[in-house]
């Protein structure tokens, strides 16, 4: 269709869509009435969700049901009589969103108990000049953290492979309720894929299990898995597991947001992202995946991150990832077999353990004295002696069932007492 063609048309349309309401307004058509925007009856629809435990940080995350803004008030005293509001999101405008509030505290004290409280103000927002809040909902309960460092008591636990099954789930946080630890790290794989947000919701902050508020007064730290990356909504994990503020990594280190380094008692925790379990240039994917600069990018961070004082001179390093980083069977697949996966020495298409990753990270590793590494991915557990490929021990969690004997679920815990590091590896089946 030629310019002229399309105007005219366009005007036709135009003349006949004014008719049309001209017709409706002399048979006495009444006009719809836009309904009053409104303040939902329950606004903040989750528990809040401490993530990336740290030193002198810690995240709050929390679920609304409306357009809205939120915010924690935190202080030193049980009653907040010191509280200090902060708004989410980052600098000169907060995020508004209808989904997940982030928001990071900064500049808090190692080893130090903070008490807080979230709340969100509902936003009608037409556009830039024209807003207002509509109500404002607070949780009545006050909540409380401690924050890592030096001085904080070293016990954690290790979960992996949940892939958004409750039952599982709800069997693991109840196990976690029970040890009582300073923080817990999720190893990769909280669900299988996710396409939407609510998804990420479900699976983070209402999954059908007893304890609602799960990580409320108990932090998670996250190493992700392959699944966790796979699905639209998936490759932006981060509008639902927040990223450590900009200040608290380099501008070379500016999109390894969920990469750890934690100094924890007389533990460092290292966490690490093995990325996806084949190799980019596997058809299937599209050529949509890029790990190996990411694994990269890694190894440049580690070695920083290895020496700076507070994780260097720590009695214990430990290390977490999702996909092991060693297998002493010949037949299982390394991950690095271009360009598709696929080989007939080994007996699966993907990978059982990463030795590109080992490549990048083992020596880093081995240099600094790391002890204890400890993986998931192949949804059975076991334990790896030091040996002539690594000198640290690698225990690998198990999977997302409670009625098998070779994958079941397990809570790997590990609290340093009298100066040595105890590890015990539960059954969340039994």
């Amino acid at each position: 269709m030629d310019r002229r063609s399309f105007l005219k048309s366009t005007a036709v349309l135009a003349a006949g869509t004014a008719f049309t309401d001209a017709a409706l307004a002399q048979e006495g058509a009444a006009p719809q009435e836009k309904a009053e925007p409104r303040m939902p009856a329950k606004l903040i629809t989750s528990a809040p969700m401490l993530q990336n435990y740290a030193e002198t940080s810690m995240g709050v995350a929390f679920t609304v049901s409306a357009l809205a803004s939120g915010y924690v008030i935190y202080g030193r005293q049980s009653d907040l009589s010191d509280g200090v509001k902060v708004k989410c999101g980052g600098y000169r405008v907060t995020d508004l969103n209808s989904d997940v509030m982030l928001i990071r505290l900064t500049g808090l004290e190692p080893a130090t108990k903070y008490y807080y409280r979230i709340g969100a103000d509902c936003i009608n927002y037409v556009h830039g000049h024209r807003m207002m809040i509509l109500g404002t909902e607070e949780d009545p309960r006050i909540y409380s953290f401690t924050t890592a460092g030096k001085d904080a008591k070293a016990h954690f636990c290790v979960i992996n492979d949940t892939h958004k099954s409750d039952p599982v789930f709800d069997r693991l946080t109840e196990k976690i309720a029970a040890i009582a630890p300073s923080c817990v790290v999720w190893n990769g794989d909280t669900m299988s894929h996710a396409e939407d947000i609510e998804t990420l919701k479900e699976t983070l902050f209402y999954p059908e299990i007893k304890i609602r508020d799960y990580a409320s007064e108990t932090p998670y730290l996250l190493s992700c898995g392959n699944h966790d990356v796979r699905g639209l909504a998936a490759r932006h994990y981060e509008r639902a597991w927040m990223f450590r503020q900009p200040e608290e990594r380099s501008s070379r280190d500016w999109d390894l947001g969920r990469c750890f380094a934690v100094r924890m008692g007389d533990v460092a925790m290292i966490g690490l992202d093995t990325g996806e379990d084949k190799v980019d240039t596997n058809p299937i994917f599209c050529n949509l995946f890029n790990s190996e600069p990411y694994r990269e990018a890694q190894a440049k961070w580690l070695e920083d991150a290895l020496r700076r004082p507070e994780i260097a001179s720590a009695p214990y390093i430990v290390a977490f990832c999702h996909i092991p980083l060693h297998d002493a069977d010949p037949g299982a697949n390394p991950g690095d077999i271009h360009p598709a996966d696929k080989d007939p020495r080994y007996r699966l298409d993907y990978a059982e353990w990463q030795r590109y990753c080992y490549q990048l990270w083992g020596p880093l590793l081995e240099n600094a004295g790391c002890q204890l590494l400890v993986c998931g991915h192949t949804h059975t557990y076991r334990r790896d002696d030091p040996c002539e490929a690594h000198s640290w021990t690698m225990l690998v969690g198990g999977g997302p069932s409670l009625d098998s004997e070779t994958d079941f679920a397990t809570v790997i815990e590990g609290k340093v007492e009298g100066g040595r590091l105890d590890v015990t590896v539960h059954n969340a089946a039994t």
